[in-house]
C-alpha cells in the first residue's frame, strides 16, 4: 500500500537542488568542486540591510506580521514599481511571500483549474511545471532554441493556445537561459493576448536588475494586458538574500485578495525581520544593486570567451540573469572509461565527477540538449571551471 498521494508522487525532485546535494557530498569526501549548479549570488547581503534586520530585533518586531506582508513594505514596493518600472500598483495589490518561489505557487493555485492549461516557453525554471501540477493543470511548451536567444515567436504563442488555455508564464530575464524579451518583441506577445481577453500572463521579473541591455521592460506596462498580469519578483537576486526569503506578487486586486487568502492557511505572514530588511533593501536605493550588476557583466564577458573556445559546446550571449544555457548535443553518444553519455543529465554529472563542477542537466528546464551553467561566483573560480570542463570534454571520444 502506498501511503503517500499521487500529487507528492507526480512530483519531481528540484533538478538544482539535487545537484547542489551531490556537489556537496563529493566535497564533504575532500573533492574540490566549483558549484555552478545554484542560482545564487555569492555576494554578502549590503550592510544598510542588514542593520534594518538588527534594529528591528532590537525594536521588537517579533511578532505575527499581517498575512500580505506589513502595510509599510507593501507601499514601499509599490512605490519601487512606480519610480523603477513605471507601473501603477497600489499597496492593496501587492502579497508579500516567502520568497517568489511561493509567489508563484500562490498564484497558480488562484488561477488554474484541473484540465485548465498553462503555456510555458522552454527551457523554463524547473519549479514551472511542477507547480502546474500540483494545480492538476497541463503544461503546453512552446519550444526555443539557442540560435534564436531562446525567445518564442507571437506566432508560435498563437499556435499554442486553445480554448482551455488559462495561463503564460514565463521570466524576463530568463532562468535557465539569460534572455532579455525587448520592449519590440513583448509588444508582438501582447497584440496575440488582446486576442484572447481570458488568458492571464504571469512574469517572473526576479532577475530584472541584473541585465545587460538599456531598459527591462515589463509586460505589464502595456496597459492592455497589465489587468491580467501577475508580476512575481522580490529581493533574492539583487540584493543577494536569498537566505532572507522574501518575495512578492504584484496583481489586480481580485488576484491580490485571493493570494492574500490562500497564503493565510499555508504559511501567513512572511518573517518579521525579513520583512523590516525588506523596507530597508526597496528604499535603499540601487548603488548596491549596480555594483552586483557589474561585476557580473564582467564574469558573464570571461565565462562567454571561455565557454566559445570549447570545441563542440554551442553557446550565445545571454543578456541577464548569471546563466549559461549551452547547447552540448555533439557530446551525446561519447564515451569515457568504458561510460557511454546520452543526454544533458548523464553529462552533468559526468561533469561533476571528472571535473569536479557542478553544472544542471537541461531535462528538468525542458530542454534536454543543454546544461546550465550558474556564473555567480568568483572570476577566478570559473576560469579554473571552463579550464577543468574543457579538460574534461576534451576526453570523451
Amino acid at each position: 500500500m502506498n501511503a503517500l498521494s499521487d500529487r507528492i508522487n507526480n512530483l519531481s525532485e528540484s533538478a538544482t537542488i539535487k545537484m547542489a546535494k551531490l556537489g556537496r557530498e563529493l566535497s564533504a569526501k575532500g573533492v574540490d568542486v566549483i558549484s555552478l549548479s545554484f542560482g545564487e549570488p555569492d555576494f554578502h547581503t549590503p550592510e544598510h540591510i542588514k542593520t534594518a534586520a538588527k534594529e528591528a530585533m532590537d525594536q521588537n518586531y517579533t511578532y505575527y506580521t499581517p498575512v500580505a506582508g506589513y502595510p509599510e513594505l507593501r507601499k514601499a514596493i509599490a512605490n519601487k514599481l512606480k519610480v523603477e518600472n513605471g507601473l501603477d500598483y497600489d499597496a492593496s495589490q501587492i502579497v508579500v511571500s516567502t520568497g517568489a518561489k511561493q509567489a508563484i505557487a500562490n498564484a497558480l493555485l488562484c488561477l488554474v483549474n484541473p484540465g485548465e492549461e498553462v503555456i510555458i516557453p522552454t527551457p523554463y525554471w524547473v519549479s514551472y511545471s511542477e507547480v502546474v501540477k500540483l494545480t492538476e493543470g497541463t503544461s503546453v511548451f512552446i519550444n526555443s532554441t539557442v540560435e534564436n536567444n531562446f525567445k518564442i515567436t507571437p506566432e508560435q504563442l498563437e499556435a499554442a493556445i486553445t480554448p482551455k488555455t488559462k495561463l503564460f508564464m514565463f521570466s524576463s530575464p530568463c532562468n535557465p537561459t539569460g534572455s532579455v524579451y525587448s520592449e519590440e518583441e513583448l509588444a508582438g506577445l501582447v497584440k496575440v493576448f488582446e486576442k484572447y481577453p481570458n488568458i492571464y500572463i504571469l512574469s517572473d521579473e526576479i532577475y530584472e536588475h541584473i541585465n545587460f541591455v538599456e531598459k527591462c521592460v515589463s509586460i505589464a506596462s502595456f496597459p492592455s494586458v497589465k489587468d491580467r498580469v501577475v508580476i512575481i519578483n522580490g529581493f533574492s537576486k539583487a540584493y543577494a538574500m536569498t537566505g532572507w526569503r522574501i518575495g512578492y506578487s504584484a496583481s489586480n486586486k481580485e488576484i491580490a485578495a485571493a493570494c492574500d487568502k490562500l497564503q493565510g492557511q499555508i504559511t501567513s505572514g512572511t518573517c518579521s525581520i525579513t520583512q523590516r530588511a525588506g523596507i530597508a533593501a526597496a528604499e535603499g536605493g540601487l548603488e548596491s544593486v549596480h555594483e552586483m550588476r557589474t561585476a557580473f557583466r564582467k564574469r558573464r564577458d570571461i565565462v562567454y570567451d571561455l565557454l566559445k573556445n570549447i570545441d563542440g559546446v554551442k553557446v550565445n550571449l545571454p543578456e541577464g540573469a548569471f546563466y549559461f544555457f549551452p547547447d552540448v548535443t555533439s557530446f551525446f553518444g561519447k564515451s569515457y572509461n568504458g561510460k557511454t553519455y546520452n543526454d544533458a543529465d548523464e553529462l552533468s554529472i559526468f561533469l561533476l565527477e571528472e571535473a569536479h563542477v557542478a553544472t544542471v542537466g537541461g531535462d528538468s528546464f525542458g530542454d534536454p540538449k543543454s546544461i546550465r551553467i550558474s556564473y555567480a561566483a568568483s572570476e577566478e573560480k570559473l576560469i579554473e571551471a571552463m579550464s577543468r570542463i574543457k579538460n574534461a570534454l576534451a576526453k570523451l571520444q
